[in-house]
């Protein structure tokens, strides 16, 4: 199926890493995003050992390596601050880190200009607004009011993906956890070498993205799914600091800027029938969307874009590509979805509480594995 003229909806981590992906399989790629400024907030995100064996296999990870952080271990903290366990990172190349801590833009910006130098075209404030598979094409009409005849198409528009809807509209919906995360960039300590996790019904983490900045991030119980106004959410994120270890409540001093904190409630979906109908298939957090708490959310997307070029580039129809496409993921992604879920409820009370250490040493073994 070489040459294939293929459809990305979603300029994120998982469409962009698949217009790579594809582009190296000699496919013709565009990626649409509805965003016209192609916009990312402005923290951070943690890449593991397996993102940087994807990366490696994208054939970017210099680039990628050189954007952020490298360190080895995840430090985990009592919720009074007591060091509870160093849980050393598997390295799975030579020369390189085990995990990557990095500044969201800086991984949009190496993720785009790869993408465009794979041959991908990227056209913005783009929308899908209808898509009808021939059977032997895809015909999708564009919010500009143009359409366009297409081999196949991949749903990358994330967890409220509104390809989902289109093709499986009696598929399973996100739901709220009954928890949510604040981010928030702060000046690095030069003494934080690696991922710092705080264990409690408050969780927190210090993340390094670069040599002199970090991310805080937070995990907290919002009982209702509460709607903060944008005037006074660092003073919301510093108060959901108070009653932590003396470490995290200094830290929550420097949490001034309004417009530099993002609130996101947290919330995770698994689709557990199939992930495609026809031509259209769906990747990402389209159709498994985890909370953060294995830190796997991109790492997951990636490892998609990988598999599901590699599928498509082996195997003589597009329908025969998509099936093994799912027979080879969703094992591995329903792990980290439904392991991430355990751990988010036994913080809010819901279920057993979950030994991060434990948790996070077996999430480095099976992500370990091949993909």
């Amino acid at each position: 199926m070489q040459g294939l003229n293929i459809l990305i909806i979603g300029g994120g981590i998982g469409g962009l890493t698949s217009a790579i992906a594809l582009g190296k399989q000699g496919f013709s790629v565009t990626v649409i995003e509805r965003d016209p400024d192609w916009s990312v907030y402005g923290v951070g995100i943690i890449q593991q050992s397996n993102v940087l064996r994807a990366a490696h296999m994208l054939g970017i990870l210099d680039k990628y390596a050189a954007a952020g952080v490298g360190f080895d271990a995840v430090e985990v903290f009592a919720p009074d601050g007591a060091k509870v366990a160093r849980v050393p990172s598997p390295r799975l190349l030579p020369d390189y880190p085990a995990n990557l801590g990095i500044g969201r833009r800086q991984l949009q910006k190496v993720l785009g200009d790869a993408a465009i130098e794979a041959g991908a075209q990227i056209r913005l404030g783009v929308m899908a607004d209808s898509i009808s598979d021939k059977g032997d094409t895809v015909e999708v009409t564009f919010s500009n009011g143009t359409s366009e005849a297409y081999d196949a198409v991949i749903g990358a528009d994330g967890v409220y993906s509104q390809t989902r809807q289109m093709i499986l509209p009696d598929a399973e919906k996100p739901e709220f956890t009954g928890q949510a995360v604040w981010r928030y960039n702060l000046p690095r300590p030069a003494k934080l070498d690696v991922l710092q996790v705080y264990n409690g019904a408050i969780g927190a983490g210090l993340v390094p993205i670069s040599p002199d900045l970090m991310y805080i991030y937070v995990t907290t119980p919002e009982p209702g799914n509460p709607k903060y106004p944008r005037e006074g959410l660092a003073a919301a994120m510093r108060s959901k600091l108070a009653g932590c270890s003396p470490a995290l409540r200094d830290l929550a001093d420097g949490i001034t800027d309004d417009n530099g904190v993002v609130y996101r409630p947290l919330e995770g979906m698994l689709v557990e029938g199939p992930w495609s109908k026809g031509r259209v298939v769906l990747i990402g957090d389209a159709v498994h969307a985890t909370t953060p708490h294995l830190g796997q959310g991109a790492g997951m997307a990636i490892e998609d874009s990988i598999v599901l070029a590699e599928e498509l580039a082996r195997h003589a129809s597009v329908e025969q590509a998509f099936a093994a496409f799912h027979d080879r993921r969703f094992e591995r992604c329903a792990y980290i979805v439904r392991s991430s879920h355990a751990i988010c409820m036994g913080q809010l009370g819901k279920g057993p509480p979950v030994d991060n250490a434990k948790a996070t040493a077996e999430m480095f073994e099976r992500t370990a594995q091949p993909i």
